[in-house]
């Protein structure tokens, strides 16, 4: 049965306008959004945008179309052809918004990710779809649902009005036995008309799809010829509740419930609460207008007890406020002056877009995030109720400080390195090898879920404070944040960690910068002089996964000197345009009367060297880093 009528869709830089005409689904209608600076709340808010066409202008039909019919569902194949440029990153498809609404852009990935797929991992199954709330999810969100109907998919789980942060959609789909579940998410990369979109898939264990999965996908968009659209009309997102089309259906779900049940699970929060109420301790949580906005009334506020004001920036919004929602020294600027004021709080923190990072500052003194995953990990089994037996094992990113692998020695407690990608823990922890783990990029978490997890890390964090304090009488003196972590230089010394970001480099020059780097270390040996550092050890990572055997290279180029201190350059694939180059500068210091420099001073000979050794102006142009962590 063939479909009348086609579909187009026109884009400018100043306003997008979608038109999509009568076809087997509606009358005809259209739908205009401009792109304008303002703001959009998405959550807390009684805006509730004019409904999206059924049919989203990123697909686009032709006048053969045709559809089948199953068990009252019917479903149109739509032509396609395949579009460069959809290779999978280690965290999902990232780009700017316009790409994505180009013809059939996403319907392609969307399609050939159920074409990698093994027909009883969808076929009748049911999938979780959530996002962070930035411009594009809601009209996304359809198509995403469309499409899993047209190929077979039972059951949808969806966010209200598209919420999900990252870690929430790990702890439904590992709650509820989904069998995946698609983010909707730039993740830590700003949001609006003229920036970022992203969507990646979670298999069923909650973590991200591994790399045999995304390659697959990949070679599909190169070969893609068909879409498969289901011919249902658009969900309400607004409302929970269960909406049923034939043998599909799709529940609305609220995004917190699931979340909270399970760090109710992992914390004491009565424990939590004695210090959070308490009139001598404030706390401020900077959602930096991001998804985790709509988990910090429900948790620090109603839960917790803690003050209405002490929630910063915790509406939602499509363009996070204009903002940059990367918790950084940088880019949660906001907490940082709140923190660093006179008379700031005892405790603060910050999460990001998607919600899977976290920064943690207590008054005038920041945590960095190598320092709070080893803190952590060393407190866990007395101040954590998840963790009474004891962590299995410890884990971090390569490119993170060595300060979680002293705890590690410590404890006795099995220890990975392994690549940048969250994925890269996955296994570990299915294979109960690995409970707490961390990366310098901001992520920190645990085997509860198989994402990093912002919330969590500030519970943990809590958790701790709450537990050195649980003795003290109003009026006593509280253990502070810097007691505690500068209590943990003592036993296991500092490790003076920093990272120079160069973001949105040319392309060209930062894989030249690379590429010399690594015919560098081809022709370096042990013994070798760089200034006043003598050479370890210089290479190119490589990891093996312990327990699935597979191999990943070129993961991040190193310089081991004979004192411990390291030098690594790599390039960040998280971004949506041009490459990030990224150098970390790490010295371990025992010496207790040496803890107090300032990182930047004690690491200053390091940072010199890398940027000799690395030529980065001459390949990049670049003179100043665009953040400094």
């Amino acid at each position: 049965m063939a479909t009348t009528g086609a579909a187009t869709s026109l884009l400018s830089p100043l306003s997008l306008h979608r038109l999509t005409a009568t076809g087997t689904t509606s009358a005809s209608f259209s739908f205009l959004r401009t792109s304008s600076p303002s703001s959009f709340p998405l959550l807390f808010s009684s805006r509730i945008p004019s409904k999206i066409p059924s049919e989203s202008s990123a697909i686009k039909a032709s006048s053969s179309t045709t559809f089948t019919e199953s068990q009252d569902l019917k479903v149109n194949t739509i032509p396609t052809k395949p579009i460069e440029g959809q290779k999978t990153g280690t965290s999902g498809l990232r780009k700017k918004v316009k790409v994505f609404m180009q013809e059939n852009y996403l319907a392609n990935w969307i399609q050939a990710l159920f074409n990698s797929l093994p027909p009883e991992d969808y076929k009748n199954a049911l999938l979780v779809l959530g996002g962070d709330g930035r411009y594009f999810n809601k009209e996304a969100a359809q198509l995403i649902i469309k499409i899993a109907a047209g190929n077979g998919v039972g059951k949808i789980l969806v966010g209200k009005e598209g919420i999900l942060s990252t870690p929430a959609v790990s702890a439904i789909i590992r709650k509820r036995k989904a069998n995946g579940g698609f983010i909707m998410s730039a993740s830590h990369n700003p949001g609006g008309p003229e920036y970022d979109w992203g969507i990646k898939f979670n298999y069923s264990s909650g973590q991200p799809a591994p790399e045999s999965i995304t390659d697959k996908i990949y070679g599909n968009t190169l070969s893609i010829s068909e879409i498969k659209l289901a011919d249902i009309p658009d969900v309400d997102l607004s409302s929970v509740g269960v909406s049923k089309y034939g043998n599909f259906s799709v529940e609305i779900v609220h995004p917190v419930s699931d979340y909270l049940d399970l760090m109710e699970e992992v914390f004491d929060f009565s424990l939590i609460k004695s210090l959070v109420s308490r009139p001598d301790f404030r706390l401020t949580f900077d959602a930096m207008h991001a998804v985790t906005g709509a988990y910090a009334n429900p948790i620090f506020v109603d839960k917790l007890g803690a003050s209405q004001d002490s929630i910063c920036n915790g509406v939602p919004l499509e363009d996070f406020g204009h903002g940059h929602p990367d918790p950084n020294l940088t880019y949660a600027k906001d907490l940082v002056n709140i923190m660093y004021s006179d008379n700031g709080p005892d405790f603060g923190a910050a999460s990001d877009g998607d919600g899977d990072r976290n920064m943690i500052l207590g008054r005038q003194f920041f945590v960095t995030p190598s320092d709070s995953v080893a803190i952590i990990a060393a407190n866990a089994q007395e101040s954590i109720p998840y963790f009474k037996s004891g962590p299995k094992g410890l884990a971090r990113s390569m490119p993170t400080s060595g300060a979680l692998d002293r705890v590690a020695e410590k404890l006795n407690l099995p220890f990975f390195e392994v690549p940048t990608g969250w994925k890269f823990f996955g296994n570990l922890m299915d294979a109960g090898t690995l409970s707490i783990c961390g990366e310098e990029s901001f992520g920190t978490g645990s085997d509860h879920i198989r994402e990093k997890d912002g919330i969590w890390a500030v519970l943990a964090w809590l958790s701790i404070i709450a537990y050195r304090n649980k003795n003290k009488k109003p009026g006593e003196k509280l253990v502070s944040v810097a007691d505690i972590v500068k209590e943990h230089w003592t036993t296991y010394g500092r490790n003076y960690f920093s990272r120079y970001d160069y973001e949105e480099c040319e392309l060209e020059g930062a894989n030249e910068m690379i590429n010399y780097l690594r015919d560098l270390i081809s022709k370096s040996k042990q013994g070798d002089k760089y200034g006043d550092y003598t050479l370890q050890l210089a290479d190119d990572f490589k990891y093996t996964d312990p327990v699935d055997g597979s191999v990943s290279t070129k993961q991040g180029v190193r310089f081991v000197f004979t004192d411990g201190s390291r030098i690594i350059f790599r390039l960040s694939g998280t971004g949506s345009a041009g490459a990030t180059v990224r150098i970390y500068i790490e010295q371990f210091e025992p010496d207790v009367s040496k803890h107090d420099l300032d990182a930047q001073v004690a690491l200053k000979p390091l940072i010199d060297l890398a940027l000799t050794v690395s030529k980065l102006k001459d390949f990049t142009g670049r003179e100043k880093a665009t953040v400094i962590t």
